[in-house]
């Protein structure tokens, strides 16, 4: 097991009260596949990320349970220095604003190179040469000219291309994607998929994809963790997931999206809105938008039931999954 992540969760202090922004959130990750996280916004898939990563804002943010097992290490209980070894050569996370991310003054070469010098202790030439040789293997073209310019003068994919070589310059175990293909066309957001799920298979490393669209993980993903108000609500191989959800969310999620076999049917959606974290409903967070919300939902909080499917293990935070399974 790579990752283990177990009963993990993370509140802010914040002026409206104590918002629980992850609430018992468990996931495992192996050597050479890909857990997607979906959920819509501020349902704690970036949060929970960046308390694996150990880059969480504290405070106000502050991790209140739960461990992070990465290779049977604990990171809750290193010191930072002990951390930020980890982060970086062993765990690296490319974030979805790429513009933001990257230094606007220097160039991206000399960015992609701090990693071997302040890591391996690489002289600056040497550095930057294998940030050419990381530009190329990211299929940005004429890498040698380009490694000499700015973030400014690269497009949103080969921005965040950049951001790809850059997580996997010290080769580490386990890459953390959070909405790699946010505002980028369709074209590019494939192409971007399709370079991930490559080098994991070259690499062979663990790969954790946080999106809420449905479509860019369809065909990368090996299993789906759909979660909802700072929980996960279903958890499942991604084909069993997307054949027969166990959760009237993610059942909704995927009505949600537009098929071409529906054409001029109105499109469906969820009523209502998430919740605010400083007052999650009591029971189930989803029972105010379930069209199955019965009084059981309004009181009891339903844990992650167990699916039967033949050689794939499911879970579903449903009281009456095995209807919605049903359809």
């Amino acid at each position: 097991m790579l990752l283990d992540v177990r009963d993990l969760h993370v509140e802010f202090r914040t002026r409206d009260g104590v918002a629980r922004a992850v609430n018992g959130v468990s996931y495992r990750v192996d050597a050479g596949e890909t857990l997607a996280v979906l959920g819509e916004s501020g349902s704690g898939k970036s949060v929970t990320a960046q308390a694996v990563m150990g880059i969480l804002d504290t405070p106000p943010g502050r991790i209140t349970g739960g461990e992070v097992l990465f290779r049977g290490r604990d990171l809750l209980k290193l010191k930072e220095d002990e951390r930020r070894r980890v982060r970086g050569a062993e765990m690296a996370m490319i974030f979805q604003d790429a513009l933001s991310s990257l230094n606007p003054v220097l160039p991206v070469g000399d960015q992609l190179g701090e990693m071997f010098v302040v890591h391996r202790g690489m002289s600056r030439k040497d550095a930057r040469a294998r940030a050419v040789e990381l530009m190329d293997r990211v299929r940005i073209p004429a890498a040698r000219e380009r490694a000499k310019q700015y973030p400014h003068q690269f497009s949103g994919g080969m921005r965040q291309r950049i951001m790809i070589a850059m997580a996997l310059a010290l080769e580490p175990a386990l890459i953390i994607a959070d909405e790699p293909t946010t505002a980028l066309d369709v074209t590019v957001q494939a192409q971007v998929m399709d370079l991930l799920a490559e080098l994991r298979r070259e690499y062979r490393m663990g790969l954790i994809l946080i999106t809420h669209d449905l479509g860019v993980v369809a065909d990368v993903a090996d299993r789906i963790a759909v979660m909802y108000a700072g929980r996960i609500v279903e958890s499942a191989p991604v084909h069993d997931l997307y054949g027969a959800p166990a959760h009237p969310y993610t059942r909704g999620l995927l009505d949600s999206v537009p098929r071409l076999d529906l054409k001029g049917r109105e499109l469906h959606a969820i009523k209502g809105l998430p919740p605010g974290l400083t007052h999650i409903p009591p029971g189930c967070a989803f029972h105010p938008r379930c069209p199955m919300a019965r009084d059981v939902c309004r009181t009891d909080v339903p844990p992650l039931y167990g699916v039967a499917e033949p050689d794939a293990a499911r879970g579903s935070a449903c009281h009456f999954w095995r209807e919605c399974l049903d359809g």
